[in-house]
């Protein structure tokens, strides 16, 4: 029975899952604020009825009571941040909350599937951040001098990543942090953020030739850094993610076309620099050559995606634990092999969702500073996406980078929802920037129409002796009027 059960639940949850992806994009051509509303419902229940179902399959595979008692912890969790998120920021974008509440839904169940206290170590981290995030719209909205603090955001990021050279610890070959009463942090997560608010901050404050060389400069010091401590994901990311500021702040290809100049020479000289990247870029070219070294894991992710095909095998039905590290960077391979690769598909949708809202936001924004912040933070979390579902389908060689919000990470999934909290802050300066015009519009309706009335009425007195004229009777001569007698002059 409980085959059966396990064997209907993957296929229930994989019909769920496309009908959420298309509420993500149908939703854009509604105008409706009503029909809008109840799609986003349709998208919460939908999200709840996948999140019981996972949890009761694997209740009734491990029998377990705990599972029971997570899964409501979790509830009680994505309930409140939909609720909270809604009253106290009313113009908030729902559809970002419910895909951030939706992909934090997949990492906690396929999280609680290869390892239960990895699990409670993200619920309590992602419940840390959700509370960190409510905050973080507010500071947007009320802190009008973020564009000031260049200096700031520089020597935040360059601290923070120098730290990690000096007393970082070595993880697969690259120093990534460092622990802090048992904690592991690793900054370069939160730079990101950081080093958006930096360059977003230069070009705000002058486009002139020699102060976009001196931000180039300052941004190619956070990439040497990263590049000293291995971290050669983050490195990327960083370097894109300015690439991409750079032209929209410019419109110079010119500039785009020198840093994929200069991106290449540094990508060749990594890979006979760094032996990591020599064997990543080994396995991804041929993984099974290399089955017993560096090319293992490439190839059990490959196995896992295949094995799983479409549907997937069901949870617990698959052996993802055979992939290394699948909890963190290989995440995906072990949805695709459980929850079938539709699954895997459609979560990627609701990512791309994620980032087509962040560009709608950034082209409707009328802030400079704004506009680049949204841009380089969308930018940001899709290329982080690609490098991770890149790497594990073996399109591109590994980079070591998370899926935002469904790995495990705690530095990544509190970055990633302080990334979010800014958008939705954005989000609603937008909303106020709208109401302002239309404030504006009214009043200068309002004002024209006053103007038209005091002319009209104008109009209407200029008007009085000339109606006079015209009803006088055809053919009758003017009234005379009497003369007065004129006072004799003593």
């Amino acid at each position: 029975m409980v085959n059966i059960i396990v064997e209907l639940s993957k296929y229930l949850m994989i019909i769920l899952m496309t009908s959420y992806t298309f509420l993500c994009f149908s939703i854009f051509g509604y105008q409706d604020p009503d029909k809008k509303k109840s799609l986003l419902r349709q998208q919460n229940v939908l999200m709840f009825m996948i999140h019981i179902i996972a949890y009761l399959v694997m209740y009734l595979e491990q029998e377990d009571v705990k599972l029971l008692a997570f899964y409501l912890m979790q509830v009680v969790l994505f309930g409140a941040t939909i609720l909270l998120y809604t009253i106290i920021y009313p113009r908030v974008s729902r559809l970002v909350v419910n895909n951030m509440c939706m992909l934090l839904c997949i990492g906690m169940i396929m999280l609680t599937r290869l390892s239960y206290s990895n699990a409670v170590k993200q619920f309590v981290i992602a419940a840390g951040g959700v509370a960190i995030s409510l905050v973080v719209p507010v500071v947007i909205r009320k802190v009008k001098k973020l564009s000031e603090w260049r200096k700031v955001y520089a020597i935040i990021g360059i601290v923070s990543l120098a730290l990690v050279v000096v007393i970082g610890s070595v993880s697969y070959g690259a120093k990534l942090g460092f622990q802090v009463a048992g904690i592991n942090v690793q900054p370069s997560e939160l730079v990101k953020i950081v080093f958006v608010f930096f360059v977003a901050s230069s070009f705000k404050q002058s486009m002139a030739f020699k102060d976009i060389v001196v931000t180039t400069a300052l941004a190619a010091f956070h990439v040497l850094i990263l590049v000293a401590s291995k971290d050669l994901g983050a490195a990327l990311i960083i370097f894109v993610v300015y690439l991409v500021m750079l032209y929209v702040a410019t419109r110079q290809p010119l500039y785009v076309l020198a840093g994929l100049g200069a991106g290449s020479v540094a990508s060749v000289g990594a890979y006979y620099l760094f032996n990591h990247v020599r064997n990543r870029v080994v396995a991804w070219k041929d993984p099974i050559a290399s089955y017993s070294g560096s090319g293992y894991q490439v190839a059990q992710s490959l196995f896992a995606i295949g094995t799983g095909s479409w549907f997937g095998m069901g949870l617990f039905q698959g052996q993802p634990d055979t992939i290394p590290v699948a909890s963190s960077d290989f995440i995906f391979s072990a949805i695709c092999e459980e929850m079938g690769l539709i699954f895997g598909l459609c979560m990627t949708l609701v990512c791309v969702s994620c980032y087509v809202m962040f560009l709608n936001i950034a082209m409707q924004l009328r802030n400079m500073f704004y506009k680049l912040v949204a841009l380089g933070l969308g930018t940001c979390y899709i290329f982080q996406v690609f490098l991770n579902i890149g790497g594990v389908t073996k399109f591109i060689p590994s980079t070591g980078v998370t899926l935002p919000l469904v790995s495990y990470g705690g530095s990544s999934i509190l970055s990633t929802l302080i990334m979010f909290a800014i958008i939705q802050g954005l989000y609603i300066l937008r909303e106020d920037e709208e109401e302002n015009l239309e404030r504006k519009k009214k009043e200068r309706l309002r004002a024209e129409r006053g103007r038209g009335e005091v002319k009209k009425r104008a109009r209407k007195t200029a008007d009085v002796p000339q109606r006079a004229k015209r009803s006088r009777p055809a053919g009758q001569a003017p009234r005379k009027e009497k003369a007065r007698p004129q006072q004799r002059v003593r």
